[in-house]
């Protein structure tokens, strides 16, 4: 019998499950604490997107009086959509790739208005792309179909958030409360059929929500509202992302009508009291929100240490449906479509951010300000333990910020092991990454990294207290892509005191890094002040006047009038346009103010500013402490005059005398085996008598070494 159920309702992700359960799954393990997960988004989609459930779906529609032309084109092809969504869905959950021709053929699948934006396929994906091309085609067809449902069946789905509108900064209860009196709807009830039946069996005395997003907020209540009349007795939870960030300041008792309690943070030690408290009556509680004498109490009365990050155990995948998700390709951005193509094992290297300094991050909460780092090897020990239990090689680590040092030897770790596993994650552009760690962190797997960009201008960059610059920056990006790792950038615009002027700046140090190569994706969004930001705490500070409501509910985003009076909202589609271009490779010659519709200033930024900052030199003798790796493989030749090194595939020959052969050949030997500190290196040459070490390093020979897998990190 398991003790506990985790569940994360609809809806979040299509291709991998949200890893918040599997999390407290890996740590319930380590306390002999049965339990069971489930997913309920992905569950409710393959329910929902199949030949049963979609006839239903047109039957209903075609009662609706009033359609729009895509909808009825839609119906008008009813049967070729509920002849073809099964093989789709399969196919996109990696099964039946013998049907990549029929699929990407162009006229095989039904076609609504989301293949209005289909251009030229063949130029996209190429000769050789069939299979990407069809994922895309088939992502399509699922894209026409969630617009057929949202119009007909329910104005609140999507696949990745359901009713959104009802938790987004929702001060007060009230809008919510009155959706969750009305009828269920048509995904309401799809949703209570799958939880009731995967609940058959089970008599849990506790069911936890994990609550990511506003998106999943609406269906948690939902359900736990049907939970409350199917088991009466058995308690329920909420913890996650949402309660964490929104509903610290919760106040309306109407929210226990559906939940037992509500926990803040780190959720390990606030269940482990909740189910004591429910098994022996004992009343310490950690973080927790319940219903004391008719009122909301908020009990942190533990005398016990929240778990270490390396207590918390492995995140275990088990009772979830791995060959269910569902693996889709969208065009837009290219980042989007490496995390929706393909199912990714989460980890995480370090609880919180080794920066923490960010004034628009929520850097007050636990999640990020408790920073504690994972060893190495036991994050590469749990790399290998979630290959066994998912036979899957993907990783994403989920870190607010991995710091480089951890990350590279987290590399070193994978190299030794010859592990052979792709991953990515999020960083800060900070100078650490270098061409040679780049070139080490894609030979050990790493093929993307994501990282904040923000505001494209050193002053602003600077008040943001982000700790980098444009040149920086600049530099990074070019190590980055050199080393062959995918660069997604989060942009920015509307931070306080940003003026007109510094947005169009910022978009032309954009529009430079795409044209330059250096970077392959990004995304603009538009500054939000959060209530756990120093911005948040402190908005005069910043020149903004916050629009301040009473609070019962959830608290997070701040309305705020900003007193510089500029309109930043009218730049958001000049901004996503011109970057949807550049990513595309195209439009870098159009004057920038041809992507708005309203008379802009012109750039103060140079065309050649970015070209400048990666033209500045830079020293390159390394640091006693540095750390001498060797990727490549080598052999002596006959003569034992030269080294025949190989690398990628790419052989050179290095001729020199035989003392040196000699001596590079052993300490080669030992860099492939370990690592090796470069002062070490410096030593053992200058303790054989073999001249001048500093010319020997900048020698040409050493430099066709440096080139052929040789790295100082």
């Amino acid at each position: 019998m398991e003790e506990i159920i985790l569940i994360t309702p609809p809806f979040t992700q299509l291709n991998t499950p949200y890893p918040a359960t599997c999390y407290l799954k890996g740590f319930l393990n380590t306390k002999n604490i049965s339990s069971l997960q489930i997913d309920l988004g992905i569950e409710v989609i393959n329910k929902l997107f199949s030949k049963k459930e979609l006839t239903n779906c047109f039957t209903i529609a075609e009662q609706s009086k009033t359609l729009s032309d895509n909808s009825q084109l839609i119906i008008n092809q009813k049967e070729e959509y509920l002849n073809k969504i099964d093989v789709v869905i399969e196919f996109l959950q990696g099964k039946n790739n013998t049907l990549i021709p029929l699929i990407s053929s162009n006229d095989f699948l039904p076609k609504g208005s989301r293949f209005d934006e289909v251009v030229d396929l063949d130029w996209s994906f190429g000769e050789i792309g069939n299979h990407d091309k069809a994922k895309y085609l088939a992502t399509l067809f699922l894209d026409d179909l969630a617009d057929f449902i949202k119009e007909t069946i329910d104005p609140n789905f999507g696949f990745s958030r359901y009713a959104e509108r009802l938790g987004m900064s929702a001060n007060s209860f009230d809008d919510l409360y009155l959706a969750l009196k009305d009828e269920p709807t048509f995904i309401d009830q799809l949703s209570f059929e799958v939880l009731k039946a995967k609940l058959v069996g089970h008599t849990p005395k506790l069911i936890c929500f994990s609550v990511p997003f506003p998106g999943n907020l609406y269906s948690a209540f939902r359900c736990a509202q049907q939970l409350k009349i199917l088991y009466p007795d058995v308690k329920i939870a909420m913890g996650g992302g949402y309660p964490n960030t929104e509903l610290r300041e919760l106040k309306d008792k109407r929210v226990f009508e559906f939940f037992d309690f509500i926990t803040l943070d780190d959720g390990e030690l606030p269940i482990e009291h909740i189910i004591d408290h429910i098994n022996t009556g004992a009343s310490e509680f950690k973080r927790t929100f319940l219903l004391k004498v008719d009122q909301v109490n908020y009990v942190n009365n533990s005398t016990k240490s929240d778990y270490k990050f390396s207590q918390t155990g492995t995140p275990d995948y088990s009772d979830l449906p791995l060959d269910k998700y569902i693996s889709v390709i969208e065009m837009v951005n290219p980042m989007h479509s490496l995390w929706s193509n393909g199912r990714w094992n989460k980890l995480t290297m370090a609880h919180g951010c080794y920066w923490g300094k960010c004034t628009f991050c929520d850097i007050s909460l636990d999640y990020i300000s408790v920073y504690e780092p994972l060893a190495a090897k036991v994050i590469v020990d749990k790399m290998e333990i979630l290959i066994e239990s998912t036979g899957e090689r993907g990783f994403h680590f989920v870190d607010e910020a991995a710091p480089p040092s951890l990350m590279k030897e987290v590399a070193i770790e994978i190299i030794k092991r010859k592990l052979i596993v792709s991953w990515w994650t999020n960083i800060r552009f900070e100078k650490s990454f270098t061409k040679d760690l780049c070139e080490l962190l894609k030979a050990s797997g790493c093929i993307a990294v994501t990282g904040g960009i923000e505001v494209a201008s050193d002053r602003l960059l600077k008040l943001i207290d982000k700790g980098i610059t444009i040149e920086q920056v600049a530099r990074v990006l070019q190590n980055f892509t050199e080393a062959n790792i995918m660069v997604h950038a989060y942009l920015m615009y509307g931070y306080p005191t940003q003026s007109e002027q510094e947005t169009i700046d910022s978009l032309e140090m954009v529009r430079q890094l795409f044209e330059l190569g250096i970077l392959q994706s990004a995304f603009w969004h538009q500054f939000a002040m959060t209530a756990h930001s120093p911005i948040g705490k402190e908005p005069s500070t910043y020149g903004l006047i916050p629009q301040n409501t009473a609070v019962t509910f959830a608290k997070n985003d701040i309305n705020f009038k900003d007193k510089t009076g500029v309109n930043h909202a009218k730049f958001s589609y000049g901004l996503k346009k011109s970057l949807y271009n550049y990513m595309h490779g195209i439009g870098f010659d159009l004057n920038l103010k041809e992507w708005f519709d309203f008379k802009v200033p012109k750039t103060t930024i140079s065309p050649y500013h970015i070209d400048d900052c990666l033209s500045i030199p830079t020293s390159s003798f390394p640091k006693p402490n540095h750390k001498l790796i060797w990727l490549g493989n080598m052999h002596v030749s006959k003569e034992k005059h030269s080294l025949v090194v190989v690398y990628n595939a790419q052989q050179e020959t290095i001729n020199m005398d035989e003392n040196n052969v000699s001596f590079l050949s052993s300490q080669l030997l030992l860099a492939k085996e370990k690592p090796i500190q470069f002062k070490s290196f410096q030593a053992a040459f200058e303790n054989q008598n073999l001249g001048n070490f500093q010319l020997f390093w900048f020698s040409n020979q050493m430099e066709i070494l440096r080139s052929m897998g040789l790295l100082i990190v």
